[in-house]
């Protein structure tokens, strides 16, 4: 099979519009052929489950024992990153996708990974701070209830929020986990950023889909009244 006829076969489920996509998605074309067969896609999942326990952990170990232990977040976020990006993927190479069981899997899975790294900020930072935590999850759940909705509307399954998804946000949380290493303190005034910005993104994605769905009401109003003269006219 070319790597076009592998592109095309792993990812005709959905549209990316993030920055990384080219290069992410061709890794993952590289990576999947070379999974071992004994590795399924649940056993994928369960992997990238445990990088996101790698990444809670770390910021418990840098709380109670040294703050550069907040580094083995990174190799956690990547941990995560493989497992949640090949386990649907490979489920599509295989011929063994199960389209919404592995939709409900991955969308349960990305909620607690992102509530354990919500946690793990909590139990890390001191002080009000430790409300950014709660909007940091709050955030990424409207995101994610974003994009559910709009493949309710459309039909069409996102996870990205126009140039940024969430590897785009893994690197932005790991390039922030590092400074903070160097400037002990700097990751309180990162989240706020983070925060204000998943705040206008979320904002602008959710006037979009109220007019996507604006949109489709008319469709269907319209539809609905041409099926109703019709029926008129046969009479």
């Amino acid at each position: 099979m070319s790597k076009q006829e592998i592109n095309k076969k792993l990812f005709q489920d959905r549209k990316r519009t993030n920055i990384l996509s080219d290069p992410e998605q061709r890794f993952i074309s590289y990576l999947v052929p070379r999974i071992p067969e004994r590795i399924t896609s649940d056993g994928l999942t369960a992997i990238g489950f445990l990088g996101s326990i790698i990444i809670l952990v770390s910021f418990l170990l840098a709380e109670y024992v040294d703050k550069d232990l907040l580094l083995l977040a990174i190799p956690g976020f990547f941990i995560q990153w493989f497992g949640d990006s090949l386990d649907g993927r490979i489920a599509y190479y295989r011929n063994k996708s199960r389209k919404w069981y592995g939709f409900a899997l991955d969308i349960v899975m990305d909620w607690v990974s992102t509530v354990f790294i919500g946690l793990g900020y909590m139990l890390y930072t001191v002080g009000d701070f430790k409300y950014l935590g709660f909007a940091l999850v709050a955030l990424y759940g409207w995101a994610m209830i974003i994009s559910q909705l709009r493949y309710r509307i459309t039909d069409k399954y996102t996870i990205d929020a126009g140039l940024l998804g969430p590897t785009e946000i893994r690197v932005v949380v790991c390039l922030v986990l590092l400074v903070e290493v160097l400037f002990k303190g700097t990751i309180d005034y990162s989240v706020f950023g983070i925060c204000i910005i998943l705040f206008f993104i979320n904002i602008g994605d959710t006037m979009k889909l109220l007019a996507v769905g604006d949109a489709k009401d008319k469709e269907e109003k319209l539809a609905k009244q041409q099926a109703e003269q019709t029926q008129e006219n046969d009479i």
